[in-house]
């Protein structure tokens, strides 16, 4: 009787997080008139042209450039300070360890608002705004506690006797790091990659604040700022919305293995 009420209450959940999805994927693919019927029709026709009216009249491609440069951008400059940072607390001696990591993630809990003045200041003061650079570096800094975290969790799973052994083979801390262990910290690398270009591809407050010139302007505003002549373009919304998480579902489902290992280090101890 557990085992069925479990099932079913695991059914439900999933099937009322997906219906959202499914629902505007049904939509993109339904034409004008199906998607302001009463009632309301669940198969849709099949048409292509709400995909084609998002690439070509809203120039959903050129949001979807942006997003990549500022996604791709943040991940890869974030892991690599997080490499460097998650190797130095969770296997070098520092003073205050324990202080750090609880720095970090206090920072990691500020709300969005309560910073955004004094970022959109430095940036303007600097004159990056509408710039590449100006969105890439708030998300750097947001998203790098949970980067450190995370590696530095899974670096701290793996066996000292390993560091020990490069040490008497004359390596460096450097050497030790992207020679012996980086290469099987892979899975924690994938799994904070993964989750930082999530964050970055699908954060919106800082993007509407920084971004304000449509030419640099990301996925998620680009998506929000459709506008019809009388009414939300819904069908194109839809459209573009099944585009900007179609990589994102990509992702998750080929990496799924990797991101449950490395959420899941230094979970169990032994």
């Amino acid at each position: 009787m557990k085992k069925i009420c479990f099932f079913i209450t695991t059914a439900t959940v999933v099937f009322l997080s997906l219906l959202p999805f499914f629902w505007f994927v049904s939509t993109s693919l339904k034409t004008e008139l199906e998607v302001t019927a009463i009632p309301p029709i669940l198969i849709p026709a099949g048409s292509l042209a709400f995909y084609r009216s998002s690439i070509e009249r809203y120039d959903l491609l050129h949001f979807l450039k942006n997003s990549l440069i500022v996604a791709g951008s943040t991940t890869f400059l974030t892991v690599s300070l997080a490499l460097l940072a998650g190797y130095a607390l969770a296997r070098l001696r520092i003073r205050w360890r324990g202080l750090i990591m609880g720095g970090l993630l206090a920072v990691s809990m500020f709300p969005q608002i309560s910073i955004s003045g004094p970022v959109w200041k430095i940036l303007q003061a600097w004159g990056w705004l509408n710039t590449y650079q100006g969105l890439i570096l708030p998300y750097v800094t947001l998203t790098l506690p949970l980067g450190v975290w995370i590696i530095a969790a899974f670096f701290q799973e793996l066996p000292a006797d390993l560091e020990d052994a490069a040490k008497i083979d004359g390596c460096g801390h450097f050497q030790t790091l992207f020679r012996i262990i980086l290469p099987l910290a892979v899975p924690g690398v994938f799994t904070a990659a993964i989750l930082i270009f999530i964050y970055a591809w699908n954060e919106f407050f800082f993007a509407l604040l920084i971004m304000t010139q449509k030419g640099y302007q990301t996925l998620p505003v680009g998506i929000a700022l459709f506008q019809g002549q009388y009414t939300l373009p819904w069908g194109e919304i839809a459209a573009a919305s099944t585009i900007a998480t179609l990589p994102l579902v990509f992702l998750v489902a080929l990496f799924q293995k990797r991101i449950v290992r490395g959420l899941s280090a230094g979970a169990v101890k032994g």
